[in-house]
């Protein structure tokens, strides 16, 4: 079985969990975190393209970014 390839890079990922205060950080962390991240910008992604498309438009704008991330 082949790994997932992942859009959101793992360097600034590991870069995430050490400013938040981890000393060392395993590369499974990175793997879970970048895994968990995707899943969560993607849900976001989907409901911000719903909105843009329920107000009767073709582009995606900061706003419902925003708003797809509140729900």
């Amino acid at each position: 079985m082949g790994r997932k390839v992942s859009i959101i890079p793992k360097a600034p990922v590991g870069r995430i969990l050490m400013k938040a205060g981890a000393k060392r950080v395993s590369q499974d962390a990175v793997d879970a975190f970048t895994e968990i991240l995707t899943e969560m910008t993607e849900k976001i992604a989907k409901r911000a393209t719903e909105i843009s498309k329920h107000s009767g438009r073709k582009t995606v704008h900061e706003g419902d970014v925003r708003l797809a991330a509140k729900h």
